[in-house]
C-alpha cells in the first residue's frame, strides 16, 4: 500500500495517490491530469476510482479529464448530482483497491454532499481518512459554500457538528486525517500549517472537535467571524458539478505564441484583459497600457479569481519567457479558461518594437512620510484582520478581496498611498486603479513591512467593549 500526497502551495490544497497490487485511486485531484497520469505509469499502476469529497469551490478539479482519459469511475458522496457521469455512493459503501478498502462516509455540513473517504488496510484496520473541507488540520470547512439550496448556513453547520462527532471522533485516535486543504486556503478560518495528523491529537487540539462542546456553540463559533468568500468560489462549484472543457485544448488555444503586432490588434479589437505575471517591482517601470499585474510568483490564482470579476474574461498573457505554460496551467486551476494567446518574447519584444507603455509610481516609505504631510489619503489594501492589528495612521482600509465593487470610494481629486504588507497585493491594486483610468497615486514599496521602519505614526484597532 502505498499513500502520497501532492501538496500545491498556492492553493494550499492537499490530493491523494493511493495504490495497492497495480490499482490506484486519485482523491480531489487538480486540474492538471498530468502528474497523475506520471505517477500511475512510474507505479505501473491503473487507475480505478477518482474520489472527489465534494463539489470544491476553491479551484477546478480534474476528474473529468482525468476519467476520459484513463477510464476510471468518479465517485462522489451521498446527494451528488452532477452533468456528467459518476457514481453516487452510498453511505458506508465500500470501494476495493488492490487489497485494501475506501470507505465512504457521509459527512455533509461544509456542504450537503461531502464526504469522507476512510482507508483500510487488507487486515481491515483503519489506517486513515480523507477528509476534504469537512475535518481540516485545527479547523473545521465552514458551512457557507454549498450550492444554492434551501440550507441555511446554521443548517449546514449544525450538520457538520454531527458528522464529525457521529463519523469522525469514534474512529481509532491513530487514524492519520488528510485533508483538502492547509493554511492560505479561504475554506477555513484558522487551519494549521501542518498537512496531516493523527486524529488523536486532533481531538485535543482541534477546538471543533471539544468533548464537552455543545452543538449550540459548534454552530456559534464556525459560523462567526467568516470573511466574505472570493466571488469565483460559486463559478468553481458549478463547474465542478456541471463539467468543463477540455484541459489539453484549453491549454493549447492559450499556448498561442503572438507577435506584438498580433498582440497589438487583438487588444484594440476585443475586449481583452491583458494579465502580466512578471514580478511587482519589474511591472511597475513599464507595461503594455491597461495591464493588470499579478504576479506568477504569489498567490497567483487566488487572486485572479479574486479581481477578475468575469470567468469567461478573454485572456491574452505577458509572461516571463519560459513560464507560459506555468501561467496556464494556474489559471485553468480556478477556471479561467478563455486565454488565447501570449506575447512572444515577453514584454522585451513589446518594448523593441517600439509599442506604447506606461509606468506606476512606486515611492519608499521614507519619501511617504515627507509626502503625507500635503493632506494625502493612505490606502491600505491588506485584510480587515491585518488592518486592525496595525496600521497608520488614518489610514483607509480598501481590502484587495473587495477592490472591485468598492472602486467608486475612490476621489479622483484626491492624492492615494497605496500599500499591502510587503508590495504583491498592493501592485495589483496599483494596476487595477490605473487600468480604471485613476493615476492619482503611488504604490508604497515594500508595504508596512517597510512602513514599519520608518517613524510614520500607526495605531491599532481596539474595540469598544474590550476591557481596559
Amino acid at each position: 500500500m502505498k499513500i502520497e500526497q501532492l501538496y500545491t502551495k498556492c492553493l494550499a490544497q492537499g490530493a491523494y495517490y493511493i495504490e495497492s497490487e497495480g490499482e490506484a485511486a486519485i482523491i480531489d485531484p487538480l486540474r492538471e491530469t498530468q502528474p497523475y497520469l506520471d505517477l500511475a505509469k512510474a507505479n505501473g499502476t491503473k487507475i480505478k476510482y477518482i474520489f472527489e469529497t465534494h463539489f470544491h469551490a476553491d479551484f477546478v478539479s480534474g476528474h473529468v479529464d482525468l476519467a476520459s482519459k484513463t477510464g476510471a469511475s468518479i465517485i462522489y458522496g451521498p446527494t451528488a448530482k452532477t452533468g456528467y457521469a459518476i457514481h453516487e455512493a452510498k453511505d458506508n459503501e465500500v470501494f476495493t483497491i488492490g487489497k485494501i478498502s475506501i470507505t465512504v462516509l457521509h459527512t455533509p455540513g461544509h456542504t450537503p454532499e461531502s464526504s469522507t473517504y476512510l482507508l483500510k488496510n487488507e487486515q481491515g484496520k483503519e489506517i486513515a481518512i480523507f477528509s476534504g473541507d469537512t475535518l481540516f488540520i485545527g479547523d473545521v470547512g465552514r458551512p457557507d459554500l454549498a450550492i444554492k439550496n434551501t440550507l441555511t448556513v446554521k443548517d449546514l453547520a449544525g450538520m457538520l457538528f454531527d458528522s464529525l462527532r457521529n463519523k469522525i471522533m469514534p474512529l481509532p485516535d491513530e487514524v492519520i486525517v488528510y485533508p483538502a486543504h492547509g493554511a492560505g486556503s479561504a475554506c477555513g478560518k484558522s487551519m494549521s500549517k501542518e498537512t496531516f495528523d493523527s486524529l488523536g491529537n486532533q481531538k485535543k487540539t482541534n477546538y471543533a472537535l471539544r468533548a464537552d462542546m455543545t452543538k449550540e456553540e459548534f454552530i456559534d463559533e464556525v459560523t462567526n467571524g467568516l470573511s466574505k468568500a472570493p466571488q469565483y468560489f460559486a463559478k468553481n462549484a458549478m463547474m465542478n458539478k456541471s463539467g468543463y472543457g477540455n484541459i489539453d485544448g484549453i491549454m493549447q488555444k492559450g499556448l498561442s505564441p503572438l507577435s506584438p503586432d498580433e498582440f497589438e490588434k487583438l487588444i484594440s479589437e476585443n475586449d481583452i484583459l491583458v494579465l502580466d505575471t512578471r514580478k511587482p517591482q519589474v511591472f511597475k517601470d513599464a507595461f503594455i497600457p491597461q495591464s493588470i499585474n499579478i504576479g506568477i510568483d504569489g498567490g497567483f490564482a487566488p487572486w485572479v479569481g479574486t479581481v477578475i470579476e468575469d470567468i469567461n474574461q478573454k485572456i491574452l498573457i505577458v509572461a516571463e519567457k519560459g513560464r507560459e505554460k506555468e501561467v496556464l496551467t494556474r489559471l485553468s486551476r480556478v477556471g479561467y479558461d478563455n486565454t488565447i494567446g501570449y506575447l512572444d518574447g515577453g514584454f522585451k519584444a513589446w518594448q523593441m518594437a517600439d509599442k506604447p507603455i506606461e509606468n506606476i509610481e512606486s515611492i519608499s516609505a521614507e519619501e511617504l512620510l515627507n509626502r503625507l504631510n500635503n493632506n494625502g489619503v493612505v490606502l491600505d489594501v491588506r485584510k480587515l484582520a491585518e488592518y486592525n492589528t496595525e496600521h497608520v495612521e488614518g489610514a483607509q482600509l480598501f481590502s484587495l478581496d473587495h477592490i472591485i465593487g468598492n472602486l467608486d470610494q475612490i476621489d479622483d481629486k484626491t492624492e492615494y498611498f497605496v500599500h499591502c504588507k510587503s508590495g504583491y497585493r498592493s501592485m495589483i491594486a496599483a494596476s487595477i486603479l490605473n487600468a480604471k483610468g485613476f493615476h492619482n497615486f503611488a504604490e508604497i514599496k515594500g508595504g508596512f513591512m517597510a512602513i514599519q521602519k520608518t517613524d510614520i505614526p500607526r495605531t491599532a484597532f481596539v474595540c469598544p467593549n474590550s476591557e481596559k
